[in-house]
């Protein structure tokens, strides 16, 4: 499926679920995916360079994961972070359904899968992971994130993991312009062509 129709709300093929193995926090597990969202069939490696990259989550509060897809980053946060709540948010719907059951299937029930509307606005997040999606668009990225970053917590931190190729130097920095002086923006580190942004509130 081209890339271009992953972010859509409904995407244009049927729904046909099959059984996806994957290792996520070290456990081996069976989930569900399915054509029309992003990396079916499996963990792709800029969220592979994430998941093995950085600390693990708070292990309390609230936890978000821009652009779940099937859910590997969500879940990943939940089975680190069972005493969290860990929200994922997707603007495709087969991707919020998939995540949804494959928490199940896990038996987290921890993990709120919904689209970014329905995110209550108040909320702050100690921990954001993302795996951004870059293909929409500048404009549209730039919105999102800053839909989302600011909604940290004090304290709070966020990763995103972005390819050198496909403009993370030029984000890290309209980051550190666009985010204002309570937030510190770094390059935390460089693993496979991409790179790993750290975004972190002041206390």
């Amino acid at each position: 499926m081209g890339s271009e129709h992953y972010f859509s709300s409904q995407p244009a093929t049927p729904e046909v679920r099959r059984p996806l193995h994957v290792s996520l926090a070290g456990r081996e597990v069976t989930l569900a995916t399915s054509g029309g969202i992003f990396s079916p069939d499996g963990v792709d490696k800029g969220t592979q360079v994430l998941l093995s990259g950085i600390p693990d989550p708070a292990a309390e509060g609230n936890l978000l994961d821009i652009g779940c897809g099937w859910g590997p980053i969500a879940l990943t946060m939940a089975l680190k972070s069972p005493a969290a709540q860990v929200y994922a948010v997707d603007v495709n719907e087969r991707s919020l359904g998939l995540t949804r059951d494959n928490a199940a299937a896990l038996g987290l029930s921890n993990v709120r899968a919904s689209l970014p509307d329905d995110v209550d606005p108040s909320l702050r997040f100690e921990t954001i992971w993302s795996n951004p999606p870059i293909r929409i668009g500048k404009d549209e990225l730039h919105a999102l994130l800053l839909l989302w970053l600011p909604r940290l917590a004090p304290g709070g931190t966020a990763w995103l993991v972005v390819q050198k190729n496909l403009g993370s130097d030029s984000l890290q920095r309209w980051l550190d312009e666009t985010l204002g002086a309570d937030f510190g923006v770094s390059r935390h580190s460089t693993a496979k062509s991409f790179r790993i942004l750290k975004v972190q509130r002041a206390a």
